[in-house]
């Protein structure tokens, strides 16, 4: 593939799968980032890359259909790895509305203008459209239940979850109603460099340095698969490349762990790299607060699929990834600043 069109990456996966494609060498085409810029979406995730002849951002939505149609025909697109979408769950459980926006009527749209844009290139085989979707669409899990395979029912227990659920459905629909070559990942809980500091990981490391209470829902005891993301994005490149057409892979961590388990190895881990100045240990700032609606108890993500069919495994333990996404937030200090300042918000309205 010479050209890839990545929506949505300016933001936590996005930016690092533009990251991993732009740092391989071999890669000498062209890769174009459409993303609109919400709240999470950071151009400064890739700034790095602002000279780089292979990379072109342009500022726009997935469901503006004209766009889509003019990116495709005008650079002649080999591919598209859609990342756009809103992520967070309790942003979705107050504004259900956007979610549909965005992960239901924006992934139509971009299926739409794709799936016209590749009938006209006639017999290719090249053309590929891949949809990054979530484990949560299958719902949740007990202590007993075997981990999510691909043919596990959907069953999603948040507005969030369901957006995703629905914009797979369409995925799908379009291979076994067109033919049109799709394909679909499933993936777990991810972290590492880059991720908006509402979700888990990052909320913690930054209220831990901040002197800040770690709020922890419920008992803590939730269980999600967690996956390094740059071990996803290599996933993602993969089956871009090899899987099969019209097939889904789940992509997974192998590393069940419960909620208070990551806060803790955090906690461990800033206990040993940044110490407090009083010397007590940052899990002191561990507190209990009352769980969101809804709030799934289990993900356990069986990604035998990819590693039987596409030899893909993760290669980050929990202990390596989460050291290396501590160090990096603490190493990152302007880049957290932007995020808490909103500046890098300002600079692209215009404002201050």
């Amino acid at each position: 593939m010479k050209t890839l069109l990545i929506t949505g990456g300016c933001g936590f996966i996005g930016s690092n799968f533009v990251r991993h494609i732009l740092a391989d060498s071999a890669f000498d085409g062209t890769l174009i980032n459409l993303d609109l810029l919400t709240y999470a979406g950071n151009p400064e995730n890739l700034k790095d890359y602002d000279r780089d002849s292979r990379y072109k951002f342009v500022q726009g939505s997935i469901g503006d259909g004209d766009l889509i149609k003019d990116l495709l025909i005008g650079n002649q697109v080999d591919g598209i790895v859609n990342f756009a979408a809103e992520s967070h769950v309790d942003r979705s459980i107050d504004s259900p509305r956007a979610f549909v926006e965005t992960n239901v009527q924006g992934t139509l749209e971009l299926l739409h203008q794709a799936r016209l844009f590749w009938k006209d290139l006639g017999d290719s085989n090249v053309f590929r459209f891949l949809h990054v979707s979530t484990d949560e669409v299958y719902g949740t899990l007990n202590a007993e239940d075997p981990s999510f395979t691909e043919d596990t029912p959907f069953a999603p227990n948040s507005p969030y979850a369901a957006s995703k659920a629905s914009s797979d459905h369409f995925v799908r629909s379009y291979f076994h109603t067109y033919g049109f070559p799709v394909l679909t990942t499933n993936c777990s809980n991810n972290y590492g460099p880059f991720q908006f500091p509402e979700k888990l990981i990052p909320l913690m490391i930054l209220n831990a340095l901040n002197n800040k209470a770690l709020p922890i829902y419920g008992d803590g005891l939730q269980r999600r698969d967690w996956l390094y993301v740059e071990d996803h994005c290599r996933a993602i490149n993969l089956v871009l490349k090899k899987g099969q057409v019209g097939e889904t892979y789940n992509v997974g961590g192998d590393c069940e762990k419960a909620n208070i388990e990551i806060v803790d190895t955090i906690c461990s881990l800033l206990d040993e790299l940044r110490p407090r100045e009083d010397g007590k240990s940052y899990s002191d700032q561990k507190t209990f607060v009352e769980d969101r609606p809804g709030h799934d108890r289990r993900y356990s993500v069986n990604f035998s699929k990819i590693n039987r069919e596409l030899g893909w495994s993760p290669s980050e333990t929990l202990r390596t990834g989460l050291r290396r996404t501590v160090e990096w937030y603490l190493k990152n200090d302007s880049w957290i600043k932007d995020i808490q300042e909103n500046r890098y918000q300002q600079q692209r309205l215009g404002v201050g």
